[in-house]
């Protein structure tokens, strides 16, 4: 039986999928089952919302319960310019990228599934910070329940395999059917940095993640020709994914990953500055290419986002100074005096 969705919970799921924090994310799933049609149709569903928010709202709880940690924190809230996920097979070094990577001094073993819950840290590029988030290895044999929920404030992901395994294109095609079982797809595609997650009336699936991935083929210190062996595994697998050789032994190919992020997430980075006063340079608000003045006024303060007259604009996207409204879209390096 068709869905037949209003335009109303259409309007609050688009809200759902595009929130990245998760008691925002909460608030929107509360929101999707209030206005869902109420039939046989939607039952299936209805059923996935309330599942959802039932796990949602413990793990936002269990922090609280008594004044201590309920547990480890399973949903890690965003922070910096984009949370990016570590994604892999057993022991292909994941956790050792995530420590060069983010100084996180997090634990790494020479055996496999050393990491057991999400581990966060930053990753510095320039003047902001991308969070890494090294995730358990992904394999038949360990499931991970909650795999698909803390996937689910991801913006992309780095799909980490072990170049030189011989086990190699066996455990990725594992790892996908992993994924699929979990409704989580790594897309080859970097749609602006945003997930593709379309769906049909007739397949609808709110909860489906469809993730932007950069392929990280890992010890390619121990190869001879690293990129050879790369471009090998490409065309036996098929995979798209664009892809790396690195190495986070010597540090090989690391330095590039920063900058590809930035650029593939298209990342704006705004500099905000009172009447009469210099930008602050110290800490940008970072937005994605096509986001306006409004967005950052909301990242700002919400109620400046209502309040907001107009706002003043130096650098790349306009002459120095002008007067813009809140829907003009800014560039990176911009300046915004925000008037409300």
């Amino acid at each position: 039986m068709p869905a037949n969705l209003t335009p109303e919970y259409k309007a609050a799921e688009a809200q759902f999928r595009k929130a990245r924090d998760p008691q925002e994310r909460l608030e929107w799933l509360r929101e999707m089952l209030r206005v869902i049609p109420k039939h046989k149709g939607t039952d299936h569903l209805q059923g996935d919302i309330k599942r959802r928010v039932k796990e949602l709202s413990e793990e936002l709880e269990r922090p609280k319960k008594g004044g201590m940690r309920g547990g480890p924190v399973l949903v890690i809230r965003p922070e910096g310019a984009a949370q990016i996920a570590l994604i892999g097979p057993p022991n292909v070094g994941k956790s050792s990228l995530h420590a060069r990577l983010t100084g996180s001094g997090a634990h790494v073993a020479a055996y496999p599934f050393t990491t057991r819950y999400p581990e966060p840290g930053m990753m510095s590029y320039e003047d902001i910070h991308f969070q890494l988030v090294d995730l358990p290895a992904v394999s038949p044999g360990h499931p991970v329940p909650w795999l698909a929920g803390a996937l689910e404030t991801a913006d992309a992901g780095l799909l980490v395999v072990d170049l030189g395994d011989p086990a190699c294109l066996d455990q990725i095609e594992a790892m996908h059917a992993v994924l699929r079982e979990a409704r989580v797809t790594l897309d080859d595609r970097w749609h602006d940095g945003e997930p593709t997650e379309e769906a049909t009336e007739g397949d609808h699936d709110p909860f489906a993640r469809q993730l932007p991935t950069l392929l990280l083929a890992n010890k390619a210190d121990g190869l001879t020709d690293a990129d050879v062996e790369l471009q090998a595994l490409v065309e036996i697998t098929g995979l798209r994914y664009p892809a790396r050789a690195v190495s986070a032994t010597t540090g090989q190919g690391l330095a590039e990953i920063g900058p590809w992020l930035f650029s593939h997430l298209r990342i704006v980075r705004v500099y905000t500055k009172a009447p009469g006063r210099l930008p602050n340079r110290d800490r940008p608000f970072t937005l994605r290419r096509g986001q306006t003045v409004e967005d950052v006024a909301r990242l700002v303060h919400k109620d400046l986002a209502r309040s907001l007259e107009y706002a003043r604009v130096w650098g790349k996207s306009g002459f120095e100074g002008h007067h813009v409204g809140r829907e003009y879209p800014l560039a990176d390096g911009d300046v915004v005096e925000l008037h409300g």
